[in-house]
């Protein structure tokens, strides 16, 4: 077995970088002044990244930029200009999170790297799969998924995986949360969160308190340390080992990785035999920062209450001065050095001349072609008196002073009676070396071209036409929409710019909602409407001449692939009009199984940029198809069995997608709204979590139900758990409401306006099926009676 890894650092400053250098990081990433997750560390400006570019390959190591937030419309325009010093100083890879920024990446820079942010929340292979073929080399997963999942993505699709093995855990799916958005207006998806998952909250059932004393911080992840699964996550399918922390100090980057450097070097050489983790370097790693304690994550457990906090972080106790010590003298005063062979010719009457040699490898193990430096001197003379002896002019050679070189082997060819001064050779040995280390960033440098700027485009080039709904007719049941006759939704009011939309968790609803005349379109959640339901009520929707779709869980992992797996005959035969995705995987699934199914994309499929909803209609259409997919063979007699079909189907499918919940109206009038769904009424999905409220207050009982948790300003937050598919929503306190912006809405033309019930009762969503009736489908005023709050459709997000 070749066995095989990478260390891959963070650097929120140069001083960090250079640690992370100096401790035996193989690669580290760092962030711009713009377009990064990080908005708040000591991002590099232009200067400073060529530079820190430039040192990592010195020494043989790489440089991998973040990119990975959500980019709006207006900012588009400015990305790639951003990107083009970087790309031409030989940057390494990328990191995205965005579908539009990887769509621009790869039309204007094919050549350069594109590594998939965990902010993407892959956690399967349907999606990788399809990033793959759109030139993705790397996917970071999401933290939550196990090693089974690692191994399972990395064999169906050969990429590299990245898992994050050290530092601060995040206790929301990363890229779906919108606490610190929602209540602050710093947005995680911006680089800009604000950590609301630190701050103390209590969790209720009903007026009963489950938290236990001085347990005040049950939102609050332990930070994960991962040595001890080490081995089996390098066996695994995992290559790069990441570890968090662009905000932490140089000297617990130092720290950090010079204990992971010790344990992946151990297991590159001897595998599992021997393997251990030293008490030690456990307490080493608490001494550089500790939050309550370490936890191995979610690689051997799906959540649990070991993995919280829960109590204030430890007080401030006395540093271990010796370690301190240690790691400044070792790492952070000392500068890396490179060892250059040199070979130096001196024959009387011909010009003196100085060879050096750099041979290096890559943070693979892989070697680099040598690098070499040459510089040519005055010609040599011939000793008046005493000739330079080999020694001396060896000697003089070694004097490399602040260079990042130290010379290794020296090879000294001399003929005659050589006298060379030592100004000369000086100059000499310093003009080959900087032509050494210019050779060297040749190497890594490309040429961007006079690519122009396509990152905006006018309106009307970019979003489909305007028109008609893609949703097929009720009647049309299970045939393919394009023989189908494609009809305006809805019953009495078709003649109104808007289509009011439903989306009920639960049959508790089903009622109110589906024998409302106002609503056209009904979206059943998946996480409370049972397979075996699904017919009748896609049933009771048409009988009341209303579309049906199906909402699928906002992650796909296991428990939702074996679910739908099971049911994916009662899946085809139900009648749905249509499917509504949360994630990537879900479209690549719905566009493999069911490649004739209408799709709903929700907000957090995220289309900030008229771009990322170009690329996500070609991810639709081009998905399970093409060598090497998934699902390839098994798409083949699919008909036959009722539950798919087998066709090559090449034309682009029906896809409507909800409006970002992060962008304001006029931020929304830039992206580009026709023909999109807006949220107009509910409670925004704050987070969505691997972790169980019940679970980790001792009460768990595998039953649903709705919890509150309660912050410092006694704000309540309903949270529920989806037991069917393992995963807890957190919701915001109040629902988005915005009756009092009628005009605002027809602006913006969008056609679709979704009313989203969790918590209320059948007498609440009433009230507000009436009130959305009355002012948008019959022109009438009416403001909320209850508390409400407008989201982000007037301010927005930084």
């Amino acid at each position: 077995m070749i066995r095989k890894a990478e260390i891959l650092a963070p650097a929120g400053s140069m001083d960090s970088l250079m640690a992370a250098v100096s401790a035996g990081a193989d690669a580290v990433y760092m962030g711009g002044s713009r377009f990064g997750a990080r908005a708040f560390a000591e991002n590099a400006d232009e200067d400073q990244m060529i530079r820190a570019i430039r040192y990592v390959h010195l020494h043989g190591r790489k440089l991998y930029m973040t990119v990975n937030t959500l980019v709006k419309e207006r900012e588009m325009e400015d990305l790639i200009a951003f990107l083009r010093p970087y790309y031409e100083a030989g940057l390494d890879a990328v990191l995205v999170q965005d579908m539009g920024v990887l769509r621009a990446i790869r039309e204007h820079f094919p050549e350069l790297p594109i590594h998939t942010s965990t902010q993407m929340s892959v956690t399967g292979a349907e999606s990788a799969l399809e990033l793959k073929k759109l030139g993705v080399t790397r996917i970071v997963p999401a933290r939550e998924i196990s090693l089974p999942e690692i191994l399972d993505l990395h064999e169906k699709t050969g990429l590299e995986i990245e898992c994050f093995v050290h530092g601060a855990l995040c206790f929301c799916y990363s890229g779906q949360c919108l606490f610190s958005s929602m209540i602050g207006g710093r947005s995680g998806n911006r680089g800009r969160c604000a950590q609301t998952c630190r701050l103390p909250f209590e969790v209720l059932e009903g007026k009963r308190n489950l938290t236990g004393k001085d347990e005040h911080y049950p939102l609050s992840m332990k930070d994960l340390c991962a040595l001890d699964v080490l081995p089996e996550l390098l066996e695994g399918g995992a290559f790069s080992l990441k570890i968090e922390g662009r905000m932490k100090s140089p000297r617990y980057t130092a720290g950090v990785v010079s204990i992971y450097r010790k344990y992946v070097d151990y297991w590159l050489e001897h595998g599992r035999e021997g393997y251990r983790v030293d008490p030690e370097d456990r307490r080493k790693l608490l001494e550089l920062f500790d939050r309550g304690g370490l936890t191995d994550g979610y690689y051997r457990r799906h959540n649990g209450p070991e993995m919280v906090v829960f109590h204030e972080k430890p007080q401030f106790r006395e540093e271990d001065r010796a370690y301190t010590k240690e790691l400044e003298e070792r790492y952070l005063r000392v500068p890396v050095k490179e060892t250059a062979d040199v070979v130096f010719t001196a024959r009387v009457g011909e010009p003196l001349s100085l060879m050096v040699t750099l041979r290096e490898t890559d943070g693979a193990g892989r070697e680099l072609p040598p690098a070499v430096g040459y510089a040519e001197g005055p010609v040599c003379e011939s000793a008046l008196k005493t000739p330079t002896a080999t020694a001396d002019l060896e000697k003089q050679i070694r004097k490399t002073g602040n260079t990042p070189f130290v010379i290794g082997n020296a090879e000294i060819v001399t003929e005659g009676n050589v006298f060379v001064p030592v100004k000369q050779l000086n100059e000499l040995r310093r003009e080959a070396l900087a032509v050494l280390e210019e050779n060297l960033h040749s190497f890594f440098a490309r040429n961007a071209g006079e690519t122009e700027n396509h990152a905006s485009l006018d309106v009307s080039e970019r979003l489909p036409e305007t028109g008609e709904t893609m949703i097929c007719a009720a009647e049309c049941g299970n045939e393919n929409p394009k023989n189908a006759e494609i009809r305006p939704a809805g019953g009495r009011n078709s003649h109104n710019p808007f289509k009011l939309t439903a989306a009920i968790e639960s049959p508790f609803l089903a009622d109110a909602v589906i024998m409302s005349e106002d609503i056209s379109f009904v979206y059943l959640d998946s996480t409370g409407f049972g397979a075996q339901s699904w017919k009748k009520y896609v049933d009771a929707c048409h009988a009341a001449n209303k579309e049906c779709a199906l909402i699928l869980p906002h992650m796909w992992r296991t428990e939702a692939r074996r679910y739908f797996e099971k049911y994916r005959a009662e899946l085809a035969n139900a009648g749905f009009d249509a499917l509504m995705i949360k994630n990537l995987e879900e479209l690549a699934y719905v566009r493999i199984h069911f490649p004739d199914m209408p799709v709903v994309a929700d907000a957090n499929v995220y289309t900030m940029n008229h771009l990322s909803e170009m690329q996500l209609r070609d991810f639709a259409r081009d998905a399970g198809k093409g060598a090497g997919t998934a699902d390839a063979a098994e798409r083949k007699g699919k008909a036959a069995a009722g539950t798919g079909t087998d066709k090559a189907d090449d034309r682009t499918p029906s896809l409507r997608f909800m409006l970002p919940l992060e962008l304001n109206f006029h931020e929304l009038s830039e992206r580009g709204a026709e023909n999109a769904e807006l949220f107009a009424y509910g409670r925004v999905p704050m987070m969505v979590t691997a972790q169980c409220f019940r679970k980790n207050t001792g009460k768990c009982t595998k039953e649903p139900c709705v919890l509150e948790i309660r912050d410092r300003k006694k704000a309540l937050f309903p949270v529920k758990n989806h037991c069917r598919f393992c995963y807890n929503t957190i919701y915001n306190a109040a629902p988005v409401t915005i009756l009092g912006d009628r005009a605002a809405v027809e602006k913006l033309g969008c056609r679709w306006l979704r009313l989203t019930f969790t918590t209320e009762t059948p007498e609440e969503a009433e009230k507000v099926l009436r009130a959305y009736g009355d002012v948008f489908l019959r022109g009438r005023e009416r403001t909320a009676d209850w508390d409400y709050t407008k989201g982000h459709f007037r301010r927005g997000v930084e």
